[in-house]
């Protein structure tokens, strides 16, 4: 058995082994397992069936995962926590599409990420926003998550339109609090499943709280069918061309920046980076998360990527894809507890959303902001993403103000076409909104 898997995944030429595969990935999915429960939270506000949302969650992630293992690459594939942001606050809560427009819109992006994934056009991508403007956007987006990790929580409130303290006698806000100080208390401690295991302590004290409860049947409901293939491609325009052309080219470049970003962390932690710093045959996985992210928009759950906390597997010593498959597996395994998922409260969830905002805020020490010119767009796009809880609106503000301060100061030559092209459609964008 050992030679046949040995034969179609050769860990032994990598210096791995079966069993370090299985440890990576047992590593890999408790850390990331979280997920299984946070998708659904954030889509079942656009008015999605929390139990099939979670079940897409589980079918696409594993689905993800043994695309990639079919490749041989140590990578797994989940919906990504940022780009769930931007499909529940951006395109249905804010530009106004409905879930299953929502769901036609990711596939849209996957498909035209998938271009881009497969022609030099990635490169150009790439080179069109600078280092500073990629690390601010994922920096804003931690923030983005955080806050919402606050509010859902009810840490934070929103009233009389200003953010205000929540109230901290209520059971939920202290539960939350507790499972933040649990939960960042196991991270420091490098406890492997930190965030799985306090949004479970979270769970079981909130039963006798009232914050949790457990459902009154607990099978109803077990199905994929009320998101599966639910795509609504003849509504997309209702609200326009620009917005949906803004939608997409939005979606498409986080899809393509968030992957990018996490196959150079995932294989930078295993040591899988060339010695240039590229990323060599890695770069499939940017083709496979496109794959992915349309199979998942069919099945119900938004963009799939390479989720950074993938790493932890890799590090553990995985190298293969069979540490992919494995954690495919696992992921298949946990649709069994679909049918009691709805007694996880967001107080449960809240803490997780917090330490991930916290965790991506750090790319913000990669920002050169010794440079007015560069330090000015990054930090608008950092401060916009929250405050104006979009991540499109964000983004263009960035990419208006960097395009902007580059042509008044006689730098505007050393900028891509592209980068105007992207700014160009925002100003469009905010003109005919303004009208």
């Amino acid at each position: 058995m050992t030679q046949a898997l040995d034969r179609l995944f050769h860990f032994s030429a990598r210096g791995s082994t079966v069993r370090r595969e299985l440890v990576g990935a047992l590593t890999t999915f408790f850390a990331i397992a979280y997920i299984i429960f946070v998708t659904p939270g954030y889509l079942v506000q656009t008015g999605m069936d929390y139990t099939a949302v979670l079940i897409a969650t589980c079918v696409s992630a594993a689905l993800g995962c043994f695309l990639t293992g079919a490749f041989n690459l140590p990578f797994i594939l989940t919906p990504g926590v940022g780009l769930n942001a931007f499909f529940t606050y951006t395109l249905c809560l804010t530009m106004g599409y409905t879930w299953q427009q929502g769901l036609a819109v990711v596939f849209i992006s996957g498909a035209l990420f998938l271009v881009v994934a497969l022609t030099p056009l990635r490169d150009k991508m790439v080179a069109c926003i600078p280092p500073s403007m990629k690390n601010a956007i994922s920096a804003g987006l931690g923030m983005f998550i955080a806050l919402i990790g606050l509010l859902n929580a009810g840490i934070v409130t929103a009233r009389s339109g200003a953010l205000l303290l929540g109230d901290l006698a209520d059971p939920a806000v202290l539960l939350a609090l507790l499972g933040l100080l649990v939960t960042g208390v196991l991270m420091a401690w490098k406890v492997k499943g930190a965030m799985l295991i306090g949004i479970a302590a979270v769970t079981l004290l909130g039963l006798p709280c009232g914050v949790s409860a457990l459902p009154q049947q607990a099978a109803a409901g077990f199905s994929l069918a009320p998101t599966f293939l639910k795509l609504d491609f003849g509504g997309v325009l209702s609200l326009g061309v620009l917005p949906l052309v803004t939608a997409v080219t939005t979606f498409t470049i986080c899809l393509c920046f968030d992957t990018l970003g996490s196959v150079i962390s995932i294989a930078g932690a295993g040591g899988l980076l060339q010695a240039d710093g590229g990323i060599g045959e890695n770069g499939r996985a940017l083709t496979l998360s496109a794959l992915g992210t349309c199979a998942g928009a069919c099945l119900g759950a938004p963009a799939l990527i390479p989720p950074v906390e993938c790493s932890t597997g890799v590090s553990e010593g995985a190298r293969t894809g069979l540490h992919s498959v494995f954690v495919g597996l696992l992921f298949l395994a946990a649709i069994l507890v679909a049918p009691i998922a709805g007694v996880v409260p967001s107080a449960a969830t809240a803490p997780s959303l917090i330490l991930i905002g916290m965790l991506m805020i750090g790319n913000a020490t990669n920002i050169y902001w010794h440079s007015l010119e560069i330090a000015l767009p990054c930090f608008l796009t950092m401060i916009m993403i929250p405050f104006s809880y979009s991540v499109a609106d964000g983004i263009g503000v960035g990419f208006i103000s960097y395009a902007a301060i580059q042509l008044v100061s006689g730098k505007g030559r050393r900028v891509p076409v592209l980068t105007y092209a992207l700014a160009g459609v925002f100003v469009a964008m905010y003109v005919l909104s303004a009208l």
